[in-house]
């Protein structure tokens, strides 16, 4: 947590450069740390070194591209940096399990046949929630994906009044996370979030009552943002029983989510948990309202 500020920044600066040349030395200037640190710093955080994260996301953007444009593989290869369709193949293959050209015509068929289907029905594990869920929608997006071959979103539809809200949300046993301090993380990207939308998880005990929360409120993602990774860091109680998670949007706007982990970090990393300190009184106090 201590340098997500600086990750963010650089991933929303790689965001931007992914059909340019990107060198060592342009991520140095927008980090300010040294090449070393700040490679460690960002392989601890992100689960990957920079080099693969920039060609994980050059290979999403060409998944898309090749599925949904009728571009040439050699001008998609060049557009996003390969040094050639051969280097491209072969590094595509690596990732997908199929060269472009065989991706395109098998995944076009499937996306072409699923897409409609898809579109505002169930996501297999994901429930739809909130105020007003019914004013909104969640559904897998085939189209705008940061890695893989497919996100999540949720979608704001009929919504009239400003504080209806929905989540996109999962709910699971806590026991394999009992007595440990817990990260969830993911990628998220926006577009046109008039009042919130964030990561948020609940950790209940079996009485429910909450015992950890956090919702990014303190932090809200508005507006219109490319892909960025966010992240939540709470404590696992012994008597929790329930861990829920999803992502919340608050008034209109879109959200995709993709690349969700959950992993345990030591106690050295602060937590995100809105802490409510509460004083008990030896006695009541101020009954006549004068004080």
């Amino acid at each position: 947590m201590k340098y997500e500020g600086v990750i963010q920044k650089t991933i929303h600066w790689i965001e931007s450069h992914l059909h340019e040349q990107i060198s060592v030395n342009d991520i140095d200037h927008i980090t300010g740390f040294s090449k070393y640190h700040f490679h460690r710093i960002f392989q601890n955080s992100v689960g990957m070194s920079v080099s693969e994260y920039i060609r994980m996301r050059r290979l999403a953007n060409a998944a898309s591209t090749l599925l949904y444009t009728n571009e040439r593989i050699i001008d998609i290869a060049v557009y996003y940096q390969f040094e050639s369709q051969e280097s491209f193949t072969r590094a595509f293959k690596k990732q997908y399990k199929l060269p472009p050209g065989r991706y395109r015509s098998v995944m076009k068929n499937i996306s072409e046949n699923k897409e409609e289907e898809i579109m505002g029905e169930k996501v297999k594990g994901w429930i739809l929630s909130g105020s007003h869920p019914f004013n909104y929608e969640i559904g897998t997006d085939r189209r705008n994906i940061h890695q893989g071959k497919a996100s999540g979103y949720l979608k704001s539809k009929t919504v009239q009044e400003p504080g209806e809200f929905a989540t996109m949300m999962q709910e699971f046993k806590a026991d394999k996370f009992r007595g440990e301090r817990i990260m969830l993380s993911g990628f998220i990207q926006t577009k046109n979030v008039q009042q919130f939308t964030g990561l948020w998880m609940r950790i209940d005990s079996a009485s429910d009552e909450i015992l950890q929360f956090d919702n990014m409120n303190n932090r809200p993602i508005i507006g219109t943002n490319n892909w960025n990774r966010y992240s939540i860091v709470l404590d696992v109680p012994e008597n929790s029983a329930i861990i829920s998670f999803g992502i919340l949007l608050t008034g209109k706007g879109e959200v995709w989510l993709d690349g969700l982990s959950f992993e345990v970090v030591d106690k050295n990393t602060p937590t995100t948990n809105f802490s409510v300190e509460t004083i008990l009184l030896d006695e009541p106090t101020n009954l006549s309202f004068e004080e």
